[in-house]
């Protein structure tokens, strides 16, 4: 049986995931500051992303979201694992995106995709110390963006 502890670990591990997807999706990327922690490494590569460190990916999703006209992160079946004051977890996101097509008009893109992280207990409560991404599959991937994505 879970303590009270681990109910509310589990409970602030899966805000978080929803936080970021919250943040995302809105695009308010300071909000992303209470999901990370300063240093953690963040590797989208496996969507034709980058990886690095928060404060470089933070810049390059400021940068790099605003040119897709709609996105959406639908994310669930976080399973978490605590191990102490460190947990793992792996979420599935389903992620919708309308592409702005070089001749013109948009499209939009179903990429499925699963979030593997690490989390940090700290004073301030859980944050994320590693996000990597793994491909899952698409769906009406643009020729231009299918070489990046998969």
């Amino acid at each position: 049986m879970l303590s009270l502890q681990d109910l509310s670990d589990h409970h602030q591990i899966r805000q978080l995931v929803v936080d970021y997807a919250t943040a995302i999706d809105s695009r308010e990327f300071d909000a992303l500051d209470a999901v990370f922690m300063p240093d953690a490494y963040i590797d989208y590569r496996a969507m034709g992303g980058i990886d690095g460190r928060y404060p470089q990916i933070k810049e390059w999703l400021r940068a790099v979201l605003p040119t897709f006209p709609n996105y959406q992160h639908m994310v669930g079946n976080i399973s978490a694992r605590l191990d102490g004051n460190q947990a793992r977890a792996r979420t599935m996101c389903f992620n919708p995106m309308e592409v702005a097509l070089l001749e013109g008009g948009t499209q939009v893109m179903f990429l499925g995709l699963w979030y593997v992280d690490r989390f940090v207990r700290t004073p301030s409560g859980w944050r994320m110390a590693e996000r990597v991404e793994q491909r899952s599959w698409g769906h009406n991937v643009p020729a231009a963006l299918a070489k990046a994505t998969g």
